[in-house]
């Protein structure tokens, strides 16, 4: 009904967008108000429970809720954010006049949360911050906040960075030391850099000394509209095994023999839909000093994404003719991604499975400071899989894939004929 009425307001010039352009906008898809799961409510109402009880607490409480790329982490923290922000400003709640925050480590994401909080009465995005930004303020004012909620906290810094204005030891660390209560959502198969490297065993030796919840781990996947057998078909891809690709009516995979012909298929698809890109693995140069880099094979050259602004990356339309990073499009969907897997992904033909040259992989930042890692190496490939992993899980009805190594391209388009 819903949809038959908002066409009819289109038709009589009453709203402006299509049901699909705005499903399409960054804000619509953070949206605090966005229509939650069964799972996912239980979660929101569990927090805001936790919060409630352990608000006056003496010692800062801690509550961690784990899930993979795409069970819906950022939608339930912007409701609960919302929710709880509305509770500051009733006189009868628990949560009357707290100091809450939403801290993200991640640009794109935040330039999002800040246009949510400039529509939504009850935010102000002054309630939304960097953890850095955020652990020096508290220090400045010598004063804890009271409700933290941290986002994409595999992306928090798990040493000083004064490049970054942090010259602390840990950020959770800190967050955890400026604020009453922490809610921190995590994947451990996000982490992209050895200066913010995460495994259960680190996480778990921050948070032993606080008071604490068990785990709560979010499952069910939302974002990519697969089944399961798809879903399991890029877990076991990014595990580095190389298994026959499911069948799926209701989502497209396809590999290509060239990264130009993927390309116009992409455009295509953009043009249909909207919110399809071209994101590559960080196997090309690309660095900050205003030059442009570009993303080549073959047959293909396309520059590296730029920055826009207070717009994030995909929002803007000309972006199609760009090649987007795992630090542009970490945390956000598309409708339909191309993925240019690069020269560190290789295939190992006598073992049938990925095999990574982590010596080609050109996001240095990604590894400064290995030397403090006994298994540097280890984690030096667990990161690339981890960005194949971010890349391969941003598209909700169709995912594409050029391999740029010559073996694993062949070895897919094979599966590929016989799927």
């Amino acid at each position: 009904m819903f949809e038959d009425i908002w066409d009819e307001l289109l038709d009589r010039d009453i709203v402006d967008n299509s049901r699909s352009t705005i499903e399409n906008k960054d804000i619509f898809k953070l949206s605090p108000f966005k229509e939650l799961s069964i799972e996912q409510l239980e979660l929101q109402q569990k927090i805001i429970d936790v919060c409630k009880k352990h608000i006056n607490d003496d010692e800062p409480y801690v509550f961690l809720v784990k899930g993979e790329a795409g069970v819906g982490k950022s939608v339930v923290l912007s409701s609960v954010i919302n929710k709880i922000q509305e509770l500051s400003k009733e006189k009868s709640s628990a949560l009357y006049k707290t100091n809450n925050y939403l801290l993200v480590n991640h640009t794109e994401m935040l330039k999002t949360y800040k246009k949510i909080a400039g529509n939504v009465k009850a935010l102000t995005k002054k309630n939304f911050e960097k953890p850095t930004s955020f652990i020096n303020q508290r220090k400045k004012l010598i004063e804890k906040a009271d409700i933290v909620l941290v986002d994409e906290a595999h992306l928090l810094l798990t040493k000083p960075d004064p490049y970054n204005n942090f010259v602390e030891d840990n950020q959770l660390q800190e967050i955890i030391g400026h604020s009453k209560i922490v809610i921190a959502v995590y994947d451990d198969k996000q982490v992209l850099k050895m200066k913010s490297y995460w495994d259960e065993e680190r996480l778990h030796s921050i948070i032993g000394n606080y008071n604490t919840e068990p785990t709560y781990k979010l499952t069910n996947q939302f974002r990519m509209h697969a089944n399961n057998e798809m879903v399991n078909w890029i877990d076991h891809f990014v595990e580095k095994k190389i298994t026959k690709i499911p069948k799926d009516p209701e989502y497209d995979i396809k590999i290509f023999e060239s990264a130009a012909t993927m390309y116009n298929v992409i455009q295509k698809m953009n043009k249909e839909y909207g919110l399809a890109r071209i994101v590559s693995t960080f196997d090309y140069i690309h660095k900050k000093d205003n030059e442009e880099y570009y993303v080549e094979e073959e047959d293909f050259k396309l520059p590296w994404n730029g920055d826009y602004g207070n717009i994030t990356w995909a929002e803007k339309a000309g972006t199609v003719r760009e090649v987007g990073s795992i630090y542009t499009i970490q945390g956000f969907d598309l409708n339909y991604v191309g993925v240019i897997l690069g020269p560190s992904i290789t295939y190992d033909e006598s073992k049938d499975e990925l095999k990574i040259i982590t010596e080609n992989y050109k996001d240095t930042e990604a590894f400064r400071g290995k030397d403090e890692f006994q298994n540097s190496e280890d984690i030096k490939e667990k990161i690339i899989l981890n960005s194949i992993n971010v890349l391969m899980k941003r598209g909700i009805h169709g995912l594409y894939i050029y391999a740029s190594d010559p073996k694993l391209r062949s070895r897919l388009l094979e599966l590929q004929r016989n799927q």
